[in-house]
């Protein structure tokens, strides 16, 4: 397309060191064009110390805190949440997954799957992805 303008496409890497840093090949978060992709949170407090061996209530509010932290740092809150995705291990947490996750995001009411798996990675039992909009690009 010869003459046609160009947008150039950026990716930024979102990190925080107020949500447990990636132990893997992936960052926190990735923003593209306004959109906020967040990696999957466990329930690793920011200083990296696991909480697998902690009750489903306090895992779940570590995972959806590393959650909030990581849309901060890029910008956003839970507002700007647009789609987010829960597992939890057992179909029985889902109650108290639903009044940890609504106690922390308060009025904010994205759209929302929660997934029942049969178990996490290192025996952990919830995982929190989502995708966010920034406000200044939502407009």
């Amino acid at each position: 397309m010869n003459g046609a303008p160009t947008v150039a496409h950026v990716l930024t890497h979102v990190l925080t060191d107020q949500a447990p840093a990636p132990a893997g090949h992936y960052t926190q978060a990735i923003v593209s064009r306004g959109q906020v992709y967040v990696s999957g949170q466990l329930p690793i407090r920011p200083d990296g110390l696991p909480l697998e061996d902690s009750g489903f209530d306090a895992q779940a509010e570590q995972a959806v805190r590393n959650l909030l932290a990581v849309l901060k740092a890029a910008g956003c809150g839970p507002q700007d949440l647009v789609k987010v995705t829960a597992y939890i291990v057992g179909v029985g947490h889902w109650p108290r997954f639903n009044a940890v996750y609504g106690a922390l995001l308060g009025d904010a009411r994205p759209a929302r799957s929660v997934v029942p798996v049969p178990e996490l990675h290192h025996g952990y039992l919830v995982e929190i992805d989502a995708v966010a909009v920034q406000p200044h690009a939502a407009a």
